[in-house]
């Protein structure tokens, strides 16, 4: 567990050539849509092993699953994601790998910013903000240094891409 309650969920290595030649692959749009294909795989063996597990664990990716309530239809969703985070806050990036709309979680969280994570064994309950001026910056920084990708998946779009920080409740 961290300072903030939590828990370190990776598993693998997030450096050495295996993450290097991953994160060149995944900012190709070939790349991008192999791991989006990946997505309904990887939710469905995240949610089975509640943040326990995931496909891009081998690379060193810290992976949580987001739960969120549907905007539209008030069913739950739920989200594999790639995150950041420091001290006692998780960063959520909607890229949407550069696709020119923004992901239906980011709408959900705008729309409901009470959700849940599932990452190492648990889901918590965490409230979320959408960031700006210094604080969407410094994440934005943040995740531009931790996946050599997104800065090819911010080049692919024109809208301003979405940052939520996620506290606990």
């Amino acid at each position: 567990m961290t300072e903030a309650g939590f828990p370190d969920a990776r598993w693998g290595s997030d450096s050495g050539k295996l993450r290097d030649v991953f994160d060149a692959f995944a900012a190709t749009p070939l790349g991008s849509r192999c791991v989006r294909a990946l997505v309904p795989l990887d939710r469905r063996l995240l949610s089975k092993t509640k943040g326990r597990y995931t496909v891009l664990g081998p690379f060193g990716y810290q992976v949580l699953v987001l739960t969120t309530i549907g905007r539209k239809s008030g069913q739950r969703r739920q989200s594999p994601l790639i995150y950041t985070r420091d001290g006692d806050r998780l960063y959520l990036f909607g890229s949407n790998f550069g696709q020119t709309s923004h992901p239906a979680w980011t709408s959900n969280l705008l729309a409901n910013p009470d959700v849940w994570v599932s990452m190492g064994g648990q889901e918590i309950a965490v409230r979320a903000t959408r960031l700006s001026g210094k604080d969407y910056d410094h994440a934005y920084e943040l995740f531009m240094n931790y996946l050599k990708a997104y800065p090819a998946y911010r080049s692919r779009t024109d809208r301003e891409i979405r940052v939520f920080a996620l506290d606990r409740r």
